[in-house]
């Protein structure tokens, strides 16, 4: 279906003040962004704007009730310089998903890839060229009916912005393994990408950076033992040569980055199996000697390689290399930049505006 999305630009655009080499995280935005309102049981109005402030009445649902989603995803450039979308279909769907949970209306799928498609081809020049970088996106979704009351909102905002962004993790990391607080439960929004989700798990990530960790290793609700996901990524584990990440479960997050990253695995001839996973297991292997090493994969920080594991009274030393995971990284990023031929199908080339 073909949508008539009406752009209004700015006069004069900010990027040539932003300094590549020193993207400031998360604070820095492009000059536009895209908005659509539903309304009356129905999505209206697609459109591109200047990047500003929007009007919120106080009693905005979302604010109360916690209606509120969103997806991250990143545009990069090619050889040629064209602009990029790494598999948007999959954060359509994702979205969606999330909705569904939440009680929310579904977005058109071809209307989230198709206005991902002219933000990024008017905000092309935005796209850092530094390896590593690229053009985060973030596509959510709220309640903005102004109402007091326990139901699910009636009129709803869905926009998507641009933030220019580095590489995010530069250093292995380390993991905090929490047995007190909890990320999410059988039954719950844990599968869903829900704002909330991310608000419950400030607390804690706050406490395991002042005990010197970089990320919270979450553990299941009932029991502590089953490992889930890391504050922002999914996680891979190697042991005695084969990968294991934990199975989707309805308490863990069905990443895109996860997902490509079994792909290439498999297409690279690793073994790889979705399953519960204990601590219990992970720190065995440690000792005997068979936990040869262990990423975590998501959008934001690609891969990040893992150290080491720190509970109460004891460490579990991963690794202090990570060549697999190394590998998948300069695999995903080539496939991304075209300079590896993307046999999955995965890219999606935009409209490049020149400037």
């Amino acid at each position: 279906m073909s949508y008539n999305i009406n752009i209004t630009k700015v006069e004069q655009s900010k990027v040539d003040a932003l300094d590549f080499d020193n993207i400031p995280l998360g604070t820095t935005f492009t000059d536009h962004m895209f908005i659509c309102d539903y309304e009356n049981g129905v999505w209206v109005n697609p459109r591109i704007v200047p990047m500003g402030m929007i009007p919120t009445h106080p009693a905005a649902m979302a604010l109360h009730y916690g209606q509120a989603i969103f997806e991250g995803m990143k545009a990069y450039k090619d050889a040629q310089g064209e602009p990029m979308l790494f598999r948007p279909d999959q954060n359509a769907k994702r979205l969606n998903t999330s909705a569904d949970r939440m009680g929310m209306p579904y977005f058109p799928e071809d209307l989230f890839v198709e206005g991902l498609k002219e933000l990024v081809s008017l905000e092309h020049n935005w796209i850092p060229p530094k390896d590593g970088s690229a053009l985060y996106l973030r596509p959510f979704m709220y309640a903005d009916e102004p109402f007091i009351g326990m139901r699910a909102a009636t009129h709803y905002k869905f926009i998507i912005m641009a933030s220019p962004a580095g590489p995010f993790f530069s250093k292995r990391i380390k993991l905090w393994a929490e047995k007190q607080f909890i990320r999410a439960a059988h039954g719950g929004t844990g599968e869903a990408k829900a704002a909330g989700n991310y608000a419950a798990a400030i607390r804690p990530t706050e406490l395991a950076k002042a005990k010197g960790y970089d990320q919270v290793l979450w553990l299941d609700a009932a029991e502590h033992k089953y490992i889930q996901e890391v504050g922002t990524m999914n996680i891979f584990f190697k042991i005695n040569g084969a990968f294991i990440t934990p199975k989707l479960d309805g308490s863990v997050l069905d990443g895109i980055t996860r997902k490509s990253v079994i792909d290439v695995l498999r297409d690279k001839g690793f073994e790889v199996t979705e399953r519960l996973i204990t601590l219990k297991e992970i720190k065995e292997a440690s000792q005997n000697g068979t936990l040869e090493e262990a990423f975590g994969a998501g959008t934001a920080v690609g891969i990040a390689y893992i150290q080491e594991i720190g509970l109460e009274g004891e460490t579990i030393h991963v690794s202090d290399e990570s060549p697999v995971g190394l590998e998948i990284n300069n695999t995903l990023d080539a496939i991304k930049t075209g300079k590896q031929e993307d046999k999955f199908g995965w890219m999606l080339k935009t409209r490049k505006e020149l400037a």
